[in-house]
């Protein structure tokens, strides 16, 4: 079928009525810049219908706006006959649509249990025990792993199997796969295409975006093409040829795959690596002649990704490796290497720079005289390797993530070249990559090489090293079993010593299995930790004290310490929950005092109860509205954490002295005796502290709202994916941190029992220092409730101790400092060791 015939088709839409979805002029714009233009496409059930498309031919924003993540700016969508008004994630689960991302909506700082939890509807868990449901699950996609496992463990083909696990235990009416055999190996890939056939047979509609001609032969039975945001085609897979699409993708034909392989036969070898061994190969041994590009291949997980990181001196070995004629170690492989990455977003590219940065970082000695930067040499460099690479990005100084991920892996290489580099290592270099970008990518690989620089290429695609490499070396288990030279570099042969060494052989958990950690490393490796070594040096803390001087573990002091650090406790606690979330809350300090302040005009010796009763709404009232201001600041007027809370901070303690220039309003010695009550040597106020921070606790780690809260501070991008409310669960999240001050600021009431505007502001850093020494991560996602309060106490006991050696308050903060520094050492340490 000729290219014109096929544009034809996409014309009509069909008015069947067994249509899953139907898309109907579809416009879709970024900042007056067209996404998507004019897309109208139908999708049916029990029918995989492939999209193909180069990088930014806007099939992912297509995909973003029929699961709701993403609006479109005209055009409408209709379900299975009827019009959805808007389509939003939740909607869409509702409805039945579940998709797959290219990047797996994973979150790491949580359990694969809690992953699972967090993004199916409770009502596939009802009457079952979640983790028996779970396990059914992962043993649908072969996956061996311990559900207590955090997320962050798995590879990246075990994140696409468990988000393919999801997706198809929702038993979906709409199923949308966006390159999902990227990092999966032929036994995952052969799998999954058994299940998707499954799901076809039961009536699920399939949308499968590939790049991968062959993968659309085996799975598709209709195909369309999208180019520059608009339908360039569409017909049934068996009536258009391979020659016909690649036109339709690229809008231009291509003669040949791949540039011509090099002529050079023989001659001194450019790299020499004899005997080389390391974590997870042995003794691999080969040979790169000057204009050679050799590639390394077997099935995943036999260690080709840990000797490319070893040749670009990233990992240590033993063995020999000889760079044009010179012996070299790991720090001069470091220097002269130039790695790409197969995970572009978790290594190849810096998320928080624009494109020039990131293409620029690693060779900026290279635009400098005397250690000044040269910036319209930087500028005619970038600019001129992009034109080489056909990099389409907005400008220069857009960010990043802006560009497709075949234009960012062409940054990755652009600065590669521009670092000048004596070995090029390229980990799946086309990986995600479309057909037009990966034409591209080879021709400059090939450019390299014929250069005189060698270049090493690990593929999971046997076409792609056929195409490209003039030499292969195939590995299993960390050995290379075959090594394939001229003619001999043939799919078939690379393909047939990769199965034949590797039956049965694979090592365990490569794909589909993890080992269990054990339960001291499952505990290390937990947010609870921290609570243990915290605990242990209150108690040595306390006996050192104690033998300097005996009063320090009297009754009355303990009961002390415990009541001071009740106020600091509660106000910790809310700290904890801005930091799970990614946030920071500098308002709590100014919070607690201006509290007091507004509690010393009605809960007074002369107020009666009623009025104390209206004080003590007032505080309660007062710290809703912060924390509400403080999260819609944050969440639609797009202030930074630091800088929304800032600002409260600011504008809370000028309140407070505008309320009260000095300190005035005595609180009534009736309250203050009731919330002082003891129990015993124990004040009942830190009792109902430790209450609230186990049911806390319990909350966070086995509830969908503690689950929720963690996922926005692990990563906010897949918890909107997974459906879940980001924005309002900010704002929840910001006032319950104020409503937490504020029962913190009944402690701090009774404590100076004055309203007293300069009362309150240190608590700020003593609530972040307690939260850090507990062991909770200021990135968000990790952390304990237990720590917290322990950290609290703590502190506390630290400035009791002071006082009781007769130290000065400098030791004070000496002593809060060293604690940190040396908690954030041995939790780091310790979380990086039982990693591996």
């Amino acid at each position: 079928m000729a290219a014109a015939e096929i544009n034809a088709i996409a014309t009509p839409l069909s008015t069947r009525s067994d249509q899953t979805i139907c898309l109907t002029g579809i416009h879709k714009y970024f900042g007056g810049v067209a996404a998507l233009r004019d897309v109208s496409v139908e999708f049916r059930p029990g029918e995989v219908h492939a999209i193909l498309g180069e990088n930014g031919a806007g099939k992912s924003t297509l995909m973003n706006i029929i699961a709701g993540t993403l609006q479109p700016s005209e055009g409408e969508i209709s379900f299975e006959g009827e019009r959805i008004r808007q389509m939003t994630p939740e909607f869409a689960s509702t409805i039945g649509i579940a998709i797959c991302f290219q990047h797996p909506a994973i979150l790491n700082d949580l359990s694969i249990l809690e992953n699972l939890s967090v993004a199916l509807p409770p009502s596939m868990f009802s009457g079952r025990p979640m983790s028996e449901v779970a396990r059914e699950m992962l043993d649908t996609v072969g996956l061996a792993l311990p559900l207590h496992m955090r997320a962050g463990q798995m590879t990246v083909a075990q994140k696409h199997l468990l988000e393919i696990g999801k997706a198809l235990a929702m038993k979906p009416k709409l199923l949308i796969l966006d390159e999902p055999t990227a990092s999966l190996d032929q036994e995952a890939t052969d799998m999954l295409f058994g299940l998707i056939r499954k799901a076809v047979k039961a009536g699920t509609s399939v949308i499968y975006i590939t790049h991968r001609l062959a993968e659309l032969r085996q799975i598709a039975q209709r195909v369309t093409v999208m180019r520059d945001g608009r339908v360039r085609g569409s017909a049934l897979v068996d009536d258009t040829s391979d020659a016909e699409l690649v036109n339709l993708i690229v809008g231009r034909t291509l003669e040949a795959a791949f540039p011509p392989k090099s002529k050079r036969v023989g001659g001194a070898a450019s790299l020499s690596v004899a005997g080389l061994s390391g974590h997870g190969f042995t003794n691999v041994s080969f040979d790169v002649a000057r204009g050679e590009i050799i590639g390394v291949a077997g099935v995943s997980g036999n260690g080709q990704t840990e000797l490319m990181r070893t040749l670009a001196g990233l990992h240590t070995a033993e063995g020999a490796v000889t760079l044009h004629g010179q012996a070299v170690n790991q720090p001069t492989l470091l220097r002269q290497s130039a790695f790409m990455p197969s995970d572009r977003h978790l290594e190849g590219v810096a998320s928080g720079l624009t494109v020039r940065e990131n293409a620029t970082f690693s060779a900026l000695e290279k635009f400098a005289a005397s250690g000044v930067m040269n910036s319209r040499r930087e500028h005619e460099k970038v600019t001129a390797i992009f034109g080489e690479l056909a990099v389409k990005a907005p400008g220069l100084e857009a960010p990043i993530m802006s560009l497709s991920g075949g234009n960012q892996q062409k940054v990755v290489m652009s600065r590669a070249l521009l670092s000048e580099p004596g070995i090029v290592i390229a980990d799946e270099p086309t990986q995600g990559v479309d057909v037009g970008a990966r034409f591209e990518i080879y021709r400059i690989l090939r450019d390299v090489s014929e250069a005189g620089t060698p270049v090493v290429v690990n593929s999971s695609d046997a076409v792609e090293l056929e195409g490209l490499c003039d030499k292969v070396i195939v590995m299993s288990r960390g050995h290379v079993v075959e090594t394939l030279t001229g003619d001999d570099v043939t799919e078939e042969r690379i393909v047939a010593a990769a199965v034949k060494a590797a039956t049965h052989d694979v090592e365990s958990g490569s794909i589909s299995g993890g080992t269990a950690p054990n339960g001291l490393r499952h505990f290390l490796q937990s947010d609870i930790a921290p609570a243990v070594p915290l605990a242990l040096v209150s108690i040595l803390l306390g006996l050192f004290v104690n033998g300097q001087n005996d009063n320090f573990l009297s009754i009355y002091n303990i009961y002390n310490i415990l009541l001071l650090s009740t106020a600091l406790g509660f106000i910790a606690l809310g700290q904890t929950i801005a930091l799970l979330m990614g946030g920071i809350d500098l308002s709590v300090g100014p919070l607690a005092g201006f509290l007091v302040v507004v509690a010393s005009f009605f809960v007074t010796e002369d107020m009666s109860s009623g009025m104390m009763l209206i004080g003590f709404l007032l505080m309660l009232t007062g710290a809703f509205v912060t924390g509400a201001v403080n999260g819609v600041l944050i969440r639609y007027a797009n202030f930074t954490p630091i800088a929304a809370t800032l600002a409260m901070y600011i504008a809370i303690q000028g309140f407070s002295f505008l309320l009260r220039e000095n300190p005035d309003g005595y609180i009534s010695s009736t309250v203050t005796d009731w919330i002082n009550w003891q129990w015993g040597p124990l004040p009942v106020a830190f009792l109902i502290l430790v209450v609230v921070t186990l049911i806390g606790e319990y909350a966070l780690r086995g509830s969908r709202l503690g689950w929720r809260l963690r996922a926005v501070g692990s990563n906010e991008e897949s918890a909107r994916r997974m459906g879940i409310r980001v924005d309002l669960t900010y704002i929840s999240g910001y006032i319950a941190c104020s409503l937490m001050t504020a029962v913190g600021a009944l402690m701090l009431m009774t404590q100076i029992g004055v309203g007293d505007p300069r009362q309150g502001v240190n608590y700020t850093l003593s609530s972040i220092t307690a939260v850090v020494l507990g062991g909770t991560s200021l990135t968000g996602g990790r952390g304990t409730f237990i720590g917290t309060v322990l950290g609290a106490v703590l502190l506390t006991e630290v400035l009791s101790a002071v006082t009781f050696l007769s130290l000065t308050q400098t030791y004070q903060y000496l002593f809060q400092g060293i604690l940190i520094v040396v908690a954030a050492l041995i939790y780091s340490a310790a979380r990086r060791r039982t990693a591996h």
